[in-house]
């Protein structure tokens, strides 16, 4: 299944925070933000320069949003993208909305992600 990803312009980070802890105020904003409550954490990913020096956090992910909308009836959307990443050992994370799918990979893994994602048949298209 060849898809379009499109190249997210910042770098971003995911944070980790205690699960019953109030959504503070750096993590409302930036062009992209997913927040995911469990009852063992609260994980915000954001825009990197939002997140304050201090708060556990994962920084220097680099995304790719799959151009939308997807239908819910579509199958293997995220597969095919992720086998081929892992099958060259790039490390990803993963995160789907109501309308698309979204992966990161490291900073230093970015230019080689993209020769694999082409090489799978995808079309990375750069940052808008």
């Amino acid at each position: 299944m060849a898809l379009r990803l499109r190249a997210l312009a910042p770098e971003f980070a995911i944070a980790r925070l205690m699960p019953g802890e109030p959504l503070p105020s750096w993590a409302d904003g930036g062009s992209v933000t997913m927040v995911t409550r469990t009852p063992d954490e609260l994980s915000v990913l954001i825009e990197a320069e939002r997140v304050p020096d201090g708060i556990r956090c994962e920084r220097a992910w680099c995304g790719f949003v799959v151009e939308g909308p997807l239908a819910f009836t579509l199958t293997g959307i995220l597969a095919s993208v992720l086998h081929p990443l892992a099958h060259a050992a790039v490390p990803v994370l993963a995160m789907s909305t109501f309308d698309t799918d979204y992966v990161f990979v490291k900073r230093a893994d970015r230019e080689h992600a993209i020769d694999v994602l082409a090489g799978a048949g995808h079309v990375v298209l750069p940052a808008a």
